[in-house]
């Protein structure tokens, strides 16, 4: 895990897979910046540090999936689709 921006955390196997995990921006700060500061620090950092042909993922639900194609984030489906569990 690589220290980022308050607001969201990469988590991996620091060789494959890095998920982009707990991003959030509080409501009354959303579509003023810190979103786009995050992401743009994250992506960043995955550029410096992630090894050439590594994935890098994210879950956006609803409108939100729309958001992440100016970092380069493509939709996976129909070849995968996400899956949870509650406990």
């Amino acid at each position: 895990m690589w220290g980022t921006p308050p607001g969201a955390r990469i988590s991996g196997d620091g060789g494959c897979f890095f998920p982009v995990v707990h991003l959030c921006v509080l409501r009354e700060h959303q579509g003023r910046g810190p979103g786009k500061a995050i992401m743009s620090a994250l992506t960043d950092e995955l550029e410096r540090r992630a090894p050439k042909g590594a994935c890098v993922s994210l879950v956006a639900d609803g409108a939100a999936r729309h958001r992440y194609a100016r970092y380069g984030f493509t939709g996976t489906a129909p070849a995968s689709l996400g899956r949870h569990r509650l406990v």
